[in-house]
């Protein structure tokens, strides 16, 4: 079914919305939710919300990309989620190793988010990745919003591990260099 069919849906408030973005989506939200959360249960549930989420916000936005739409709310929810397992366990893991890894370019202890609101932050990193050739923008994508792992990232695009490594470090430092220049304390 076509996303617009699907968003349609929506804002009739037919319950076979769910049913059709579960069946379109389902696995593409479930990778986000699971690369953060390394929790088949709770990665599941983070799509479940996922879904109420989109029912409730549909009536006030029609978005155009609905695969981006849900993979944003995934996201932010599985965060969510981590960081809230986080701050009781005092844990680490791959989030933990993104969000420092992204700490470097953005400030230590300061992130783009506590000096600007959050859509000019976002403008600001879609402005940067136009930037980039678009190797080093898959490579960043993969890592910073889907938290490829690395070896992943590598396997998928048919290049070494290293490779990728030196990539993305040379990338969070042109991010760094592009929000100094744009007046974001780092």
């Amino acid at each position: 079914m076509e996303d617009s069919a699907i968003v349609d849906l929506y804002w009739e408030r037919s319950e076979r919305a769910i049913d059709e973005t579960d069946r379109k989506y389902g696995r593409y939200c479930g990778a986000i939710a699971f690369n953060i959360l390394k929790n088949r249960e709770d990665s599941d549930e983070c799509v479940s919300d996922t879904y109420l989420k989109a029912w409730y916000a549909m009536p006030q936005e029609r978005p155009t990309l609905l695969g981006a739409f849900l993979g944003k709310i995934t996201r932010n929810l599985s965060l969510n989620k981590w960081r809230a397992s986080r701050a009781q366990k005092r844990g680490g893991g791959e989030p933990a190793v993104l969000l420092e890894e992204l700490e470097e370019c953005a400030g230590t202890g300061t992130m783009p988010h506590e000096e600007l609101d959050e859509r000019e932050t976002a403008r600001m990193i879609d402005r940067f990745l136009q930037t980039l050739d678009r190797e080093s923008r898959l490579f960043f994508v993969r890592r910073y919003f889907y938290a490829d792992s690395i070896a992943y990232i590598a396997n998928r695009f048919g290049a070494s591990e290293s490779k990728v490594k030196s990539n993305l470090m040379r990338t969070r430092t042109k991010l760094r260099r592009f929000l100094e220049k744009e007046g974001v304390a780092v």
